[in-house]
């Protein structure tokens, strides 16, 4: 009895949070095209996302290319497609790998850096300061983040895939001694705009429910110094989960617009 209960109360804490999330992100989307447009601040905020998470998000991609080629070239070389390589690496980088793993590495740089930095303002009473002073801190502080995140990540995916794929080039020019114009040439021919729109366009939503879930968790974040501690690692699991269902989602979607 005990356990139901329990389970009982579990199931109305996610849909309580999940009500109160799809308010916050309704709330958005109205204050998104209500004037004044807060463009300053979205600058910077723009600027604080993509150049400060550009070098992580470099070196865990040019990594990815790495190990990515190192993995699969032996194996296609036991059936003597080592030719392929490019072409393969290239397609599983700008379809998926690319864009999930830079997600991803967003998800905790920046995710975890939106919740800790509202939930700070939220226990300082700042926000409550902001909306004293007639100030809308919702507009100022959530709409230019979650807009700023939404269009930092495709850019930091194109980044990311490019990087990636020189990683992969520099393992098959010293394996396989493979010209960079050759490799390219392969990569290029390999890749199609149906590969490359539905990778673009979740991105986007990728931005999107990275900085909903960050914002959200540290706007209504708990009074005192551990609610801003858990702010910061719910905002990075949630969107992470979030991810993977959007990600999973655009695959299902894009696989029936192939089909048809």
């Amino acid at each position: 009895m005990l356990n139901i209960s329990k389970m009982i109360s579990q199931v109305n804490t996610f849909l309580i949070e999940l009500g109160d999330l799809s308010y916050f992100t309704t709330r958005f989307f109205k204050e998104s095209f209500k004037f004044p447009f807060e463009t300053k601040e979205l600058l910077r905020q723009c600027y604080n996302m993509g150049n400060r998470s550009l070098l992580l998000v470099g070196i865990t991609c040019f990594i990815i290319g790495l190990v990515l080629d190192l993995q699969t070239r032996p194996t296609l070389m036991e059936f003597g497609a080592a030719s392929w390589m490019p072409s393969m690496v290239s397609i599983s980088i700008v379809r998926e790998i690319g864009p999930i793993i830079t997600a991803l590495v967003c998800a905790g740089r920046i995710g975890s850096g939106i919740g800790a930095e509202l939930g700070s303002m939220r226990v300082t009473e700042q926000i409550d300061a902001m909306e004293v002073s007639g100030t809308n801190p919702f507009k100022y502080l959530v709409v230019t983040r979650v807009l700023a995140v939404t269009l930092m990540l495709p850019l930091l995916v194109i980044i990311g895939d490019a990087i990636a794929l020189f990683g992969s080039f520099l393992v098959e020019n010293l394996k396989g001694n493979v010209s960079f114009t050759l490799y390219f040439n392969q990569v290029f021919e390999a890749i199609e705009f149906g590969d490359i729109f539905p990778a673009t366009i979740k991105s986007f939503f990728f931005g999107l429910a990275i900085g909903i879930v960050g914002c959200y968790k540290g706007y209504y974040c708990a009074k005192g110094t551990e609610g801003v501690g858990k702010a910061a690692n719910s905002a990075v699991v949630i969107s992470s989960l979030l991810l993977f269902i959007i990600d999973f989602m655009a695959v299902f979607v894009t696989d029936i617009f192939y089909d048809l």
